[in-house]
């Protein structure tokens, strides 16, 4: 049953944040100041500047909608924080998938739950939510880095808008407004090998988290990416879209920041609606 009901979720899930995503530096606003970055300001100081806004994040709040290698079309909402603990909570709906495509994902205490979705609940014995303890299972096992949505549900969303700081071709494309809120739309080519060399001399931290959220584009297939980032008149990242040829589908995802810095509190579901899979793995073990 456990193994049913995790391909089951594998073909609708997808994490947050690819950002998760995740999972990193970034900026984000839900300013409605005029977009007027400095006219001697260039378009790679002005993404720049975006991206070092990023200091202060401790919570956010975004939408997601675009296409995913091997989910297909996708869209969600999410609330996450990232201080003084990681924590996460997305309604997300795989388009492709019907009237059982839509699902919560939600993250706390170093666990992921994943429920919500009816006929999940008929492979669980009626409990809506399945559990998968991040401590507890391995690297290599079901609930560790195979965990539908695993990796990219710790993502910081905002992470990866900071990846056009990467690219040598970042252009001024003009200006736009982005739910009421005037911006500077940015673009430019990005790979991950370039990527990488742009923090190479960040601190510790930051190399740390930016190399996850990488890591997630490698196990697609993806080498280079296509940026868009559209930039408020605070200089904050307002939302950013990345496309890119995976090794199997088109990657094609636009992130809109809807708020941040407000509390978000994510609360694990009731254990009694919860089939948690490690459980299942260590009586697997023992018998």
């Amino acid at each position: 049953m456990g193994l049913s009901v995790r391909r089951s979720a594998r073909t609708r899930t997808i994490g947050a944040g690819l950002a998760a995503v995740a999972l990193t530096a970034g900026a984000v606003s839900c300013s409605k100041g005029e977009a007027e970055q400095s006219p001697k300001m260039t378009p790679a100081a002005a993404v720049a500047k975006a991206a070092k806004n990023a200091d202060d994040i401790t919570s956010l709040q975004y939408r997601m909608t675009g296409e995913v290698p091997e989910q297909g079309r996708v869209k969600a909402e999410a609330a996450m924080r990232m201080k003084p603990d990681v924590a996460m909570s997305m309604k997300m709906t795989a388009l492709d998938e019907g009237a059982d495509g839509s699902f919560e994902i939600r993250l706390v205490d170093k666990a992921m739950y994943i429920g919500g979705n009816a006929e999940m609940a008929k492979e669980m014995d009626g409990k809506s939510w399945m559990k998968f303890d991040m401590s507890a299972l391995g690297e290599n096992s079901v609930g560790g880095g195979g965990t539908p949505g695993a990796g990219q549900a710790e993502q910081n969303p905002a992470a990866e808008s900071t990846f056009l700081t990467g690219a040598k071709d970042v252009k001024k494309i003009g200006t736009e407004k982005v739910d009421g809120v005037e911006t500077t739309h940015y673009q430019g080519t990005v790979t991950l090998d370039t990527l990488r060399d742009s923090f190479k001399d960040e601190d510790k931290d930051t190399r740390e988290k930016r190399e996850k959220s990488i890591e997630q584009y490698e196990e697609m297939g993806v080498d280079e990416l296509t940026m868009d980032m559209w930039v408020d008149g605070e200089d904050h990242t307002k939302q950013f879209r990345m496309k890119g040829d995976a090794d199997k589908g088109r990657l094609d995802l636009t992130v809109t920041f809807l708020d941040y810095n407000k509390p978000v509190t994510v609360k694990a579901p009731p254990a009694k609606d919860t089939f948690d899979l490690a459980e299942m793995m260590k009586e697997l073990e023992s018998s």
